[in-house]
Formats: structure tokens, C-alpha cells, sequence
């Protein structure tokens, strides 16, 4: 049984409509979606413990999100978990949370470390694509020379799968040249850059090569990144507000509602 249809047999209604009382700030949006973080716990270097995700969860549910995408790492040499455990871990953590009054729709998905095994996992079973789909997030190292970056989005859309490359604006030899991020977008690829980057919380410099990337259109998705409930939070509205305020209600909308929901119905973004 191919991997993409393990999600599809346990979850057949792949797009859920937002429940009453769902979000406490609501959004002119109907739902805001968040699709990278590390709210998965125990796996990676994100949330610790299930008690940790379930206040995550609660953050990002009084922050107004609605749906997300839960992307625990998949890297050589670490912790990494199938997509039947992803799947169990969710019912059990959707379970946990309806008791507490968050009804966050939750999908599986993985930030993919990219390796040149990354396909074979992805066909087993051994990592996950986001929410079931054809889309994957796919992840460099900062220093990451620009050939391996472009093999790595060539073999992956040659494999039949949509990259989204993670926090783009980290890549050195992606943002030394603009016409690189460019490229990328030519060849099929999707640009995520994280919230707090465009906000200025990481400096000035990325925060300046975000509000570049976006002026030009080039941001498909922006994603919290989060990793716990203190620091880096799975929180979106100040980020929406910026956005909207900027480059429009339109903008924001493709972002975080428009773009993901393509994701979950396995459908080429324009």
C-alpha cells in the first residue's frame, strides 16, 4: 500500500469546515491555517511532552488558527517516526484536546531534511507528505550550496511531489542572488518563509529579504515555526494584521487560507 493512501483510508474527509467557537480572535478569514511547526512532542527538538502540545494548541486556537499541519523533523541519523505512528499520535492528541475545547483540525506531514533517500521514504511509509498530499516541505542546512539545493527540488518534482521549501530566507546561497528564489518558483517549487523572520524577531537583514520576497509575490505560504510555548509560538495574527495592513487582504488570504487549502485537496497552486 503506497504511503499517500494510509492518511486517506484513516482520514477520508480531508477538509473539515470550521466548527463554532473554534477560534477566540476571529479573523476576517474563515480559517488560518499553519503548515510547519514542531507541535508533535517527543520527536524532534520541538514541543517535549504531550502537555506542552496541548498548550501549544490552545495558543494557536486563541490566536485564531483553525487548521494545522503538524511537520515534525525527518533527518538522518535522529529520532524520526512512520506515518502510522504520525497518525496515531494525532487521534490520540485530537482525542485529548476535544476534552479541553480545542478543536484544531490536525494533519500529518514531516520538514523533510533533504537526502537523497527521501523519495523511497515517502513511498514506504517512512515519512510523511503534508496532510496526504502531493505536496512536501523540504528543508536545507543554512550553508547549503545552491546545486544541492536545485537537485534536491529536481528530484522531488521529477518523483511527482510539489516541494515547499521551508523558511527560504535562511538558505545563504538562495538569497545571495535573487534570481535564485526565482528559479525555483520556475521550476515548480513554493517558498515558505517563517513569521517571525517577516516580523524582524530574527534581525533586520531577514526581515528586510522577506518583505523583498513578498513585495514580488514570491511567498506562497508563512508558517509559525514553532517549537514551544514560550518563545517560538504557534501564533499568526500579528504576522496576518502586518500582511494585511501591507500587501492587502488578498495577500493575506492566499497565505494562510487560499494556499493551504490547495495542500488539502492534492491541488497545483496558481
Amino acid at each position: 500500500m503506497r504511503a499517500d493512501t494510509i492518511f486517506r483510508e484513516a482520514y477520508p474527509e480531508r477538509v473539515s469546515p470550521p466548527r463554532k467557537g473554534r477560534a477566540i480572535i476571529k479573523n476576517y478569514m474563515d480559517r488560518v491555517f499553519d503548515i510547519h511547526n514542531h507541535i508533535m512532542w517527543g520527536v524532534d527538538d520541538g514541543s517535549e511532552s504531550i502537555e506542552m502540545s496541548l498548550r501549544m494548541l490552545k495558543m494557536a486556537q486563541n490566536d485564531g488558527i483553525t487548521d494545522i499541519i503538524l511537520t515534525p523533523h525527518n533527518k538522518p541519523n535522529r529520532r524520526n517516526i512512520y506515518l502510522s505512528e504520525q497518525l496515531a499520535r494525532i487521534d490520540e492528541l485530537k482525542h485529548i484536546a476535544r476534552k479541553e475545547g480545542i478543536y484544531i483540525n490536525l494533519y500529518p506531514g514531516n520538514e523533510l531534511y533533504y537526502r537523497s533517500d527521501v523519495g523511497e521514504r515517502l513511498s514506504i511509509g517512512k515519512a510523511a507528505t503534508m496532510a496526504g498530499s502531493r505536496y512536501i516541505l523540504l528543508e536545507y542546512t543554512p550553508m547549503d550550496d545552491w546545486e544541492h539545493i536545485k537537485r534536491g527540488v529536481e528530484d522531488m518534482l521529477m518523483a511527482g511531489y510539489f516541494p515547499i521549501i521551508a523558511h527560504v530566507e535562511r538558505y545563504i546561497n538562495v538569497m545571495k542572488e535573487a534570481d535564485r528564489a526565482y528559479e525555483l518558483i520556475d521550476k515548480g517549487c513554493y517558498l515558505q518563509i517563517n513569521a517571525s523572520s517577516l516580523m524582524g524577531e530574527v534581525g533586520w537583514q531577514i526581515k528586510s529579504k522577506c518583505k523583498s520576497m513578498m513585495k514580488a509575490g514570491m511567498v506562497t505560504f508563512v508558517a509559525t515555526d514553532a517549537h514551544e510555548d514560550k518563545k517560538r509560538t504557534p501564533t499568526l495574527s500579528k504576522c496576518i494584521k502586518y500582511i494585511t495592513g501591507k500587501y492587502g487582504e488578498e495577500t493575506a488570504e492566499k497565505i494562510f487560507m487560499n494556499n493551504p487549502l490547495c495542500i488539502l485537496e492534492d491541488k497545483i497552486i496558481r
